[in-house]
């Protein structure tokens, strides 16, 4: 099976084509420190078989602080527990990459010192009942530098890799979308302006890290919002990336305010018409690129992975919510298990409520 043969990613090499995409752990202490538990959630991983594993979203600078107990990487004293973690996953034979964030508008006040979120424009958001501040000039700079300076501390506590999140109504993408990003100077007013904060952004992380060092991104193929981000402008950031030499691309969609079945995480993924919902967009990319595309949302079957796979609509098949349920999911893939055990409920989504991301339907059972 294609799904089960090697992959490289520049100097990652993947012992089959699944990946963990980025999910949000709720394990790290309340200052951003590596916990034992979070070790143990990679590490737990690592064994299940995974071939990489993409890390919970990690704070690159305090200004972008969107939920409780993240992973942070924006001061150097965080390295070392970071190292403690990447030493845990190698020792296992994994792969592992570090997601880059900031939040933007979709941070509430309270993760901010009971400041207003910052973003490109002053545009309500209405799921957490914010009206962000507009950056100013300096302060764009300022998180420009935080991103390439966490990549450095990425490369030194020894990721393989980092992903920057362009994706889900994050930082990035509200530069990137028309509907968050209304400015009229360097940064936006038409869609190659948009596109220079992510341009500074991938150079302040080659210019930290060199060009031997995979650096991949989480991109919206479409924020299903009017106004915002379409797919024909979402293939042209995509080929500006490649063009800047970007070594994979992630495609999801949608944003916090996008309509429930819109969203990044859509819920009751029961049937196989359901499944793989950004299948038909990493279509497109595999089209109009020659990079490694990974595909996310909604794959329930190993069925369906391979048939991504064999038809050449992605090289990746990213999971999340299902490797929450079942950590060694690949390896009972392996053994010929098909259907995942995940319900999509999202129980495992209500962040806020849990003491840490777990599958809520196990807890159930217990």
């Amino acid at each position: 099976m294609k799904l089960f043969s090697n992959f490289e990613i520049k100097t990652i090499k993947m012992k089959n084509r699944i990946v963990r995409s980025a999910t949000f752990e709720k394990m790290a202490d309340d200052d951003g420190f590596v916990t034992d538990k979070l070790i143990d959630l990679y590490v737990n991983l690592a064994k299940g078989g995974v071939g990489l594993i993409i890390t919970g979203n990690a704070l690159v600078h305090t200004s972008g602080r969107s939920a409780p107990k993240m992973i942070c990487i924006h001061n150097d004293f965080y390295i070392e527990g970071l190292k403690r973690l990447t030493d845990a996953v190698h020792k296992e034979d994994g792969k592992i990459v570090i997601q880059l964030t900031h939040g933007g508008r979709q941070c509430a006040s309270i993760f901010l010192h009971g400041n207003p979120p910052l973003a490109p424009s002053a545009v309500y958001e209405p799921v957490y009942k914010v009206k962000p501040r507009e950056l100013k000039h300096e302060e764009i700079w300022e998180i420009i530098d935080s991103f390439g300076k966490a990549a450095r501390r990425a490369k030194e506590a020894g990721f393989d890799g980092v992903q920057i999140h362009g994706a889900h109504g994050y930082l990035v993408n509200q530069f990137l979308s028309p509907y968050t990003n209304r400015r009229n100077d360097y940064w936006g007013g038409d869609e190659e302006r948009r596109f220079h904060f992510l341009e500074e952004v991938y150079q302040s992380i080659r210019d930290n890290v060199g060009y031997d060092y995979p650096v991949m991104i989480k991109l919206n193929a479409c924020d299903f919002i009017d106004g915002g981000l379409t797919l024909d402008e979402s293939l042209r950031i995509a080929k500006r990336l490649e063009n800047l030499g970007i070594d994979a691309i992630e495609v999801s969609g949608g944003i916090v305010e996008s309509k429930i079945d819109e969203r990044p995480v859509r819920p009751k993924i029961d049937s196989p018409e359901k499944e793989a919902y950004f299948r038909g967009f990493a279509r497109e990319f595999k089209k109009n690129l020659n990079i490694p595309i990974m595909v996310v949302g909604g794959i329930r079957s190993r069925t369906t992975a391979e048939d991504i796979l064999q038809k050449n609509d992605a090289d990746l098949i990213s999971l999340s919510r299902p490797l929450i349920r079942e950590p060694d999911l690949p390896k009972k893939w392996m053994k010929g298990k098909d259907i995942v055990d995940c319900i999509y409920c999202n129980g495992c989504m209500r962040f806020i409520k849990l003491e840490h991301v777990k599958c809520t339907q196990l807890e159930k059972k217990k």
